[in-house]
């Protein structure tokens, strides 16, 4: 899944337990302008930095998965739990920081392949060990 908005607010990292942490922020999603929503993501592991390059009020494009969990407290109570987990983060506008470059289609092109020359077998000599 993705979303595009703009960067709200990004928080500090959180050092959860010795071994995991996670780092939340908000972008603002205004698929109708005249009621905008707050979402909230959170990025964990080495997935934190992310968001480092970009500024609030910068358009972003979101990849998240959505993750939801289940939960019995000592009550016995079942409890529910969803989170936004984002594992990319982008730029909204082409070429801005932080998003990887678009692949160049002409890269894949067959004719634009270097001629790779006569091969070893070609040349009458065989370096295979059968």
């Amino acid at each position: 899944m993705d979303i595009t908005g703009k960067l709200l607010e990004k928080y500090d990292t959180q050092q959860v337990t010795d071994r995991f942490q996670k780092r939340e922020f908000v972008i603002e999603f205004a698929e109708n302008p005249q009621y905008p929503e707050f979402v909230k993501f959170e990025l964990i592991q080495d997935r934190v930095s992310l968001i480092d390059s970009f500024e609030p009020g910068q358009s972003l494009k979101v990849h998240f998965n959505l993750k939801g969990r289940k939960w019995t407290d000592r009550q016995g109570e079942v409890k529910y739990f969803n989170s936004l987990q984002a594992w990319r983060v982008e730029g909204a506008e082409a070429g801005s920081a932080g998003a990887p470059p678009a692949p160049d289609p002409e890269a894949y092109n067959n004719n634009n392949l270097p001629d790779p020359g006569l091969s070893a077998a070609q040349d009458g000599e065989d370096d295979l060990p059968f």
